[in-house]
C-alpha cells in the first residue's frame, strides 16, 4: 500500500486515494448532482411558463452553471473536502501539507473539473491520475490538493503528534507564520510523530535543522534553553489552532494547549542540572563565661613557657 514519503524519507499516515475509489466517489457525486440539477429543471421549467425562449435558455444554463459547477465547490468548501461520494467511499480532498481545503482550492477544483470530467466524459482525469505517482488529477496539481482515504488502520503512537509541554503554551503567539511554507509545515508535523522511531543523533541534528529553518522564516530565533522539538511541537500547535480558528470561527485563545489524545505522552521538559550547594557553615554563637574568662586570663598572661614556683 502506497503512501506519501518526506523529503526526510518520513512516512506520510494520509495515503493517497487509488484510482478505483476516485471514480466511484466522482460517480456518487454526479448522480446527486444530476439528481438536485433535474429537480430544479423541473421547479423552473413550471415557473418560468410565461417567459420566452431566450429567457428560458438564460434560466437553463445559469441552473446548469449553479447546481453542476457550483455546487461541488461549495459543498467541498463547507465540508472541508467530504462530498457526498468522498464521504460514502472514506475519502476526503486536503492540501498538500494535510491541512483542510479552503473556498481557492476548491474553486480551481471545480472549474478544472469542467474540463476533466464532464467535457470529457472523465478521460482527462483518468490519464492524469495514472500518470501522477500520488493519483492526482489536473485539478489537484493546480490547486495544491490531493485526495486521500481516511479509513485506514490505526497506526498506534507512531502517527500522534505529542503536544509541547504546558511550560510552553501561548509563548508563541505573536509569532508571524505567513512566511512558513506548506512543505516546511509537512515537514515538521511528520518529524514529530515519527521522531520516537529515529535514532537519537540523527533526530537531533533533523529537529536542530527544521527548527533553523522555521526560526529564520519567522524571524525570531529559538528561545535559548528550549531544545528543538519541543520549539517546533509548540509552533505546529500555535500554527494548528490560527488554522482551526479560521476554518471554523472560533473565538478561543491560541495559547490554550492541546490536548493529548488517545494517551499520547506529552515532550517532557529538557533536564536542568541542579543549583549548587554550599558547605554548610557551622553556627558561629557567643562564648562561654567560662571560655571568656580564659580568654581573658590568657590575654593578660602571655605565653612565655616558665611555670611558677609553687
Amino acid at each position: 500500500m502506497s503512501e506519501l514519503v518526506t523529503g526526510e524519507a518520513v512516512a506520510l499516515e494520509l495515503r493517497p486515494a487509488k484510482l478505483p475509489s476516485r471514480g466511484l466517489a466522482v460517480l456518487l457525486d454526479l448522480a446527486a448532482a444530476v439528481t438536485v440539477y433535474i429537480l430544479v429543471t423541473l421547479g423552473l421549467v413550471a415557473a418560468t411558463a410565461s417567459l420566452d425562449e431566450a429567457a428560458r435558455t438564460a434560466v437553463s444554463i445559469a441552473t446548469f452553471v449553479l447546481v453542476l459547477v457550483g455546487g461541488p465547490i461549495l459543498v467541498e468548501t463547507l465540508t472541508h473536502g467530504r462530498s457526498l461520494g468522498k464521504l460514502a467511499c472514506g475519502l476526503r480532498v486536503v492540501r498538500d501539507d494535510g491541512g483542510p481545503i479552503r473556498f481557492r482550492h476548491a474553486l480551481v477544483r471545480g472549474l478544472l473539473g469542467v474540463i476533466e470530467i464532464l467535457m470529457t466524459f472523465g478521460v482527462v482525469a483518468c490519464v492524469a491520475s495514472l500518470v501522477s505517482a500520488r493519483g492526482r488529477r489536473l485539478g489537484d496539481v493546480f490547486a495544491g490538493t490531493l485526495v486521500v482515504r481516511e479509513r485506514i488502520p490505526a497506526a498506534g503512537q507512531g502517527a500522534f503528534v505529542p503536544p509541547p509541554p504546558p511550560w510552553l503554551a501561548g509563548r508563541f503567539s505573536g509569532l508571524d507564520l505567513s512566511a512558513v511554507p506548506d512543505g516546511l509545515w509537512l515537514a515538521v508535523r511528520q518529524y514529530l510523530t515519527r521522531m520516537r522511531q529515529l535514532d537519537p543523533q540523527v533526530g537531533w541534528s533533523m529537529a536542530e535543522r527544521l527548527a533553523s529553518d522555521v526560526a529564520g522564516r519567522t524571524g525570531a530565533p529559538v528561545p535559548p534553553g528550549v531544545p528543538p522539538a519541543m520549539y517546533l511541537a509548540a509552533v505546529l500547535q500555535e500554527r494548528q489552532t490560527r488554522e482551526a480558528q479560521r476554518t471554523f470561527g472560533g473565538g478561543g485563545s491560541p495559547a490554550a494547549p492541546a490536548p493529548t489524545g488517545a494517551g499520547g505522552p506529552v515532550l517532557s521538559p529538557p533536564a536542568v542540572p541542579p543549583a549548587p550547594v554550599p558547605p554548610p557553615v557551622p553556627p558561629v554563637g557567643p562564648a562561654s563565661s567560662s571560655e571568656a574568662a580564659g580568654g581573658g586570663a590568657s590575654a593578660e598572661r602571655p605565653a612565655t613557657g616558665f611555670a611558677p614556683p609553687a
